[in-house]
């Protein structure tokens, strides 16, 4: 696919649409002190195991997507965070248990027959962003890794993955946030302040909604945008084979001055883990990364499809 401009794509919202039901409790679940197994997995690891990020925020979710129509569009509606966590990571579990030998009887993996089908089961969209410091006189380029710090992350603890990445999601419980949020630009602008320059999550939104104008990151943002220093690229849609994760893959290529003005002192841990030095971004080094580290499936996809994509 080619690389589309994230605006190209046109955002549809249904609120009265049906969100598909998680299929079935998963057989394994473990036994609480109930003596009962838990319900979901999140219930599970809320009790068990909880990561300091860990709520059931509304999310928007994912309907249906055509990125290859002469018009790209996107459908969604409202759900839940633990909506998909509860249908993929225990997909994931069952797929683990079952290359150990354990015999698995029905389960959710077995209940989804096709992941990339929005029908089948809830889907919450995370946006992985690749970020990209070019030199506008030598064109040569770098990106960032996050490595996600299993201790403070409910998926994907301990591998490496592009920075930023988020759920598409309001920007917190309030009803107004909804249809204010609802916007790629402005979930990717929100990430890059928490991931990148170690913000705070919490933007007053229970009190009232953002001001995406005077807050002076998002308008810096969005000038450099503007100017023409600093592009964002859709890659495409991918669905991971093991936990069903769902990624918007996206690329964010920015001029060096403006990347140093925006990003003076980048975080190196933030409320997920810790961003790693920037990278030359050259066949040969993605190679070698590829090649080296654990990195999430998105994370993985992303570099590969913006390697070969992005060309200047």
């Amino acid at each position: 696919m080619t690389p589309l401009r994230i605006e190209d794509i046109a955002l549809e919202w249904s609120p009265s649409a049906p969100i598909p039901p998680v299929p079935l409790a998963s057989p394994v679940l473990p036994i609480g002190d109930s003596g009962q197994a838990y319900r979901t997995y999140a219930e599970a690891v809320g009790a068990i195991a909880a990561p300091s990020v860990f709520e059931n925020r509304p999310t928007y979710q994912l309907l249906h997507a055509d990125l290859a129509a002469a018009k790209p569009t996107m459908r969604f509606g409202l759900g839940c965070y633990f909506d998909s966590i509860n249908v993929g990571e225990a997909a994931a579990h069952e797929f683990a248990l079952r290359q150990r030998g354990q015999a698995i009887d029905a389960g959710v993996r077995a209940a989804v027959e096709d992941p990339c089908d929005p029908a089948q089961r809830p889907v919450n969209l995370a946006i992985s962003t690749l970020t990209i410091r070019r030199e506008p006189q030598t064109g040569a380029k770098s990106f960032l890794l996050h490595w996600r710090d299993p201790r403070k992350v409910g998926h994907a603890g301990g591998l490496y993955q592009v920075v930023p990445v988020g759920i598409f999601q309001p920007s917190g419980y309030a009803e107004w946030n909804i249809g204010h949020d609802f916007s790629l630009w402005r979930n990717m602008v929100r990430e890059f302040s928490e991931e990148l320059r170690g913000e705070s999550e919490d933007h007053g939104s229970e009190q009232a909604r953002i001001d995406y104008d005077s807050w002076n990151f998002a308008k810096h943002m969005e000038q450099a945008r503007r100017d023409g220093a600093l592009t964002a690229y859709c890659l495409g849609l991918g669905v991971d084979p093991l936990s069903f994760a769902t990624d918007l893959l996206t690329a964010v290529i920015i001029d060096a001055p403006a990347f140093d003005s925006l990003f003076p002192v980048s975080a190196t841990s933030n409320a997920e883990g810790r961003v790693l030095e920037l990278q030359p971004f050259t066949e040969e080094r993605v190679a070698e990364i590829l090649a080296r580290h654990p990195i999430q499936a998105a994370g993985r996809a992303a570099l590969r499809l913006a390697i070969t994509a992005i060309t200047n």
